[in-house]
Order: C-alpha cells, then sequence, then structure tokens
C-alpha cells in the first residue's frame, strides 16, 4: 500500500478537525516496517500521558487494527493531543516507524479523531467465512419442523436489519469470541452440537433445543457497541443480554407458537448461563440443562484456545 511521506510540521495547540473514514487506512500494522512513514486509521487502545526524564509531557498510546497493535509515542503538542480523543475512538495517526529495545512502535507527529470508521478496519474479526457461517444456520434452522418454532426462526431469520447484526457482533468484549462475526460462529457451534446431542438422545426435543441454541445470544446483537473498541451498550450494561434477546423474540413471537412452547424456548434461554447466575430457577427441562452444558463447553473451549488452559 501506498504511504504519504512524513510531515515535519507541528500539530498546531487549536483544535483541529476530525479525520473521515475516506481518509484511510493506507497502512496496517502487520505490514509496518522500520523507518516507514505511516499515514493510517488506528484504535487508541489505551493512552497514559507520561514525563520524559527532562520533565516534558508526552502520551504513550496502544494503537490496534484488525491485523495487530503496535505501541505510539507523541512528544509534540502532547496535551493539546490528548484533548481531541478518548481511549476507544478511532484516529488518524501521520508518523514514521521506528525501534526501540528491540521492537517497532511509531512515533507519532500528526493525530485527530476520525469520524465514521468502518469498524472492521479496527477490530479483530472472525477466522470463519461469514457467509460459510450463515448457510450452516439456515441449514440447522430448516432442521427444525415444529411450526411454532418453525415460523419464529423464519421471522428472526428473515428480518434484514437482524440477520446484519447478527453478523456483525461479538460475543464478548474480552472473552470468547471477542471478535466481529464472533456470536454467529459461537451459535452455529452451540445449534450443531445441539443437533448432534439429539443424535446421542433421542428423547431430548431436538426442535425445541436447536431453536433454543439458535436464538439463545441473541440480545448480544444489541448488547455492544464497536467502533475502536468493542463496549458494553446502555442497554447492555443495565439489562444484559438475556434481557435483551427475549425482548426481541418477543417482538418476533408469531401466532402460532403456543404458550407451553414459548414457556419452554423462554426457560431455555434464562437459564443458558445456568442455575448458579439465577439461583431462584432451576432447570426445568432436559433440553435447558443441555443448552447450558453445550453452551459452556463451546465457550469454554474457545476462550482456552484464544488465552490458554
Amino acid at each position: 500500500m501506498t504511504t504519504e511521506p512524513q510531515t515535519d510540521a507541528p500539530v498546531p495547540p487549536a483544535a483541529a478537525p476530525a479525520a473521515t473514514a475516506s481518509s484511510g487506512p493506507a497502512t496496517i500494522v502487520a505490514d509496518l516496517v522500520e523507518s516507514q512513514a505511516v499515514d493510517g486509521i488506528f484504535a487508541v487502545v489505551r493512552s497514559e500521558r507520561l514525563l520524559t526524564r527532562n520533565g516534558q509531557p508526552y502520551l504513550n498510546l496502544m494503537l490496534r487494527d484488525r491485523s495487530g497493535s503496535i505501541p505510539g509515542r507523541v512528544f509534540r503538542d502532547a496535551d493539546a493531543l490528548r484533548a481531541r480523543f478518548a481511549d476507544g475512538d478511532a484516529v488518524r495517526v501521520r508518523g514514521r516507524v521506528e525501534r526501540y529495545r528491540d521492537a517497532l512502535q511509531l512515533d507519532v507527529q500528526q493525530l485527530v479523531r476520525a469520524e465514521g470508521v468502518d469498524p472492521t478496519l479496527l477490530l479483530p474479526t472472525a477466522y470463519r467465512d461469514v457467509d460459510e457461517l450463515e448457510g450452516f444456520l439456515e441449514h440447522l434452522a430448516r432442521e427444525v419442523h415444529d411450526a411454532g418454532l418453525q415460523a419464529l426462526l423464519l421471522s428472526v431469520l428473515g428480518d434484514p436489519k437482524l440477520r446484519e447484526a447478527l453478523r456483525t457482533a461479538p460475543c464478548s468484549r474480552g472473552g470468547h469470541h471477542a471478535y466481529l462475526g464472533g456470536l454467529l460462529e459461537h451459535t452455529v457451534a452451540v445449534a450443531q452440537l445441539s443437533w448432534e446431542l439429539c443424535q446421542l438422545h433421542p428423547r431430548l426435543d431436538r426442535d425445541l433445543l436447536v431453536t433454543a441454541a439458535i436464538v439463545h445470544d441473541l440480545g448480544k446483537i444489541r448488547e455492544f457497541t464497536y467502533a475502536g473498541s468493542i463496549e458494553l451498550s446502555d442497554e447492555g450494561r443495565m439489562l444484559g443480554h438475556v434481557e435483551l434477546g427475549l425482548q426481541i423474540l418477543a417482538a418476533h413471537r408469531p401466532p402460532s407458537l403456543g404458550d407451553d412452547r414459548w414457556l419452554s424456548l423462554t426457560h431455555c434461554v434464562l437459564t443458558h448461563h445456568g442455575p448458579e447466575v439465577t439461583p431462584t430457577r432451576q432447570f426445568q427441562s432436559y433440553e435447558a440443562l443441555a443448552l447450558f452444558r453445550v453452551n459452556a463447553v463451546d465457550a469454554q473451549l474457545k476462550f482456552a484456545f484464544e488465552h490458554g488452559l
């Protein structure tokens, strides 16, 4: 990719206009090499105001895009620049790559907050192809033959805005599947494991368990916000994804889904983190117990793969 030459002009202390997404990025972290000029869009993971040995303030940054992270240092107009962005913001950075203590870092010459940045440029994304994952999800949904549950899934998966949110949402901020598309990847895994479990234990209600697996984490499409970083939304922080998921399901409940089936399904969703999370409730069905265990298997194994045992 091409980069613009480094500029020697200092950043003026007056407030600078925010950059737009069309400004870049022209460089990504994974491609950076020593002495390279940089003009790119990054997320500010964290920032600190520190002092040099002679008492001059500077900013110690950690910058990230979807390919990786790199430290950054701002020595000119540090205090003025610090007032222009917050941790988690997307910023446009101009500077040069240098080596310090055998590691690369950015000597930042200019920095402005960036508006309208596509989160996929800054955040890690699903390892698996999202279109392929959607195909698996549709196949599993077609395995549900109960009329009411089938109608519910048709309504949920037929909602274009919900479907797009499901393709994009992460599963967590720093736990398992903590990347864009992570929710879809986890949902497919839990639904597939549920279907296989029903083959081994035919006493399980496959239609109920597979449906519950597909919808158990739907509330996560409203639990997070993501631009420069993955953060909790206001409703995610105040209500949590279980309550948000029940709201979504209620909005899509078809007339053909009777009260008994609805109650069984919502019970599975409510208890999918186990009765220890909701101590006033105990498992009232084999399917609720099965969903709890299958969900934990995928979440905990994925966490171990990503963060270690």
